[in-house]
């Protein structure tokens, strides 16, 4: 009997009881389970998520200010031209966000 719910003495070969019982606790419970997830899921994972999505949101209405940009001849180093668009801009480039290589858009 290799069971959890076995006495030592069972495990170590001595089987002189039988092994009744074994991982018969609540957490087969059926019902109980699934209502401890349901609770869990409720009063736990979704405030979590509400205060995340909170928190992010009044992250990004905080306004950031750019530092100055500094031409660093590694940064952008352009070998030939990107095939779309007029060859400057990147593939998903953010015109908030991404500095050309002469420095940042003006809005």
């Amino acid at each position: 009997c290799l069971d959890l719910g076995c006495s030592s003495s069972a495990l170590l070969g001595q089987t002189h009881a039988p092994c009744e019982g074994s991982l018969s606790s609540g957490a087969h419970n059926k019902e109980g389970s699934g209502r401890s997830w349901r609770t869990l899921t409720y009063f736990v994972a979704l405030p979590r998520v509400a205060v995340s999505m909170l928190n992010a949101y009044l992250k990004s209405q905080e306004h950031q200010e750019w530092p100055k940009f500094i031409p660093y001849p590694h940064l952008c180093i352009r070998t030939k031209p990107f095939p779309w668009g007029d060859g400057n801009y990147t593939l998903f480039h953010n015109h908030h966000v991404n500095p050309l290589p002469t420095g940042y858009e003006e809005e």
